[in-house]
């Protein structure tokens, strides 16, 4: 029987690296697109993924799974780990997607993302009045104004909530941004 693909990038063969790219190109590449929304991310993981697969190539042990499910492991485990290092460095542009639109989209996988659980968790860390004024801007559509007359708070103070959580939800989930491009 001829050496697996894998055992031979463990060896240093040049050809079996192009081998296992051609062969499992696809594989890794449909793993990374079904998972990650932003196809340069997905692309990005796809390449870290064959690095892995160069690094580990030694450590595939045949008895333990077949080269598919092997390489499939890796690509798995690499674009989780993205997954969860972009959740940590959150953009303000995808943080306004997953506070303004979680209910209003059908996919089911936004609606449950890193994200929004993460901005869930920042939201819960506000002032009472922040988290009010936020939840009827955002899941209400509700204008300042609106909040003001339907609280009864001045439209200053809703104005000064609303921009002191967004503030304080950002710092919870790292972001840096310009709260002039955010309305609320």
């Amino acid at each position: 029987m001829a050496d697996s693909i894998l055992k031979r990038i463990a060896e240093g063969d040049r050809n079996a690296v192009q081998e296992c790219l051609n062969k499992y190109g696809g594989l890794v590449w449909s793993i990374a697109r079904k998972l990650l929304r932003d196809q340069d991310d997905a692309e990005d993981a796809v390449q870290e993924v064959f690095v892995d697969v160069w690094k580990n190539a030694a450590r595939f042990d045949e008895t333990q799974a077949s080269e598919t499910t092997f390489i499939a492991m890796i690509a798995r485990r690499r674009v989780i780990d993205k997954i969860r290092h972009s959740a940590r460095r959150i953009s303000a542009d995808s943080l306004d997607d997953v506070l303004l639109e979680p209910f209003t989209r059908s996919d089911k996988a936004m609606q449950i993302s890193v994200e929004a659980e993460e901005a869930a968790k920042a939201m819960r860390t506000l002032r009472p009045e922040q988290q009010q004024v936020l939840r009827l801007s955002i899941v209400q559509g509700m204008s300042h104004q609106e909040i003001a007359d339907a609280t009864g708070m001045p439209l200053g103070t809703v104005k000064t909530h609303a921009r002191r959580g967004l503030v304080a939800v950002r710092e919870v989930l790292g972001v840096r941004g310009n709260l002039q491009e955010a309305t609320v």
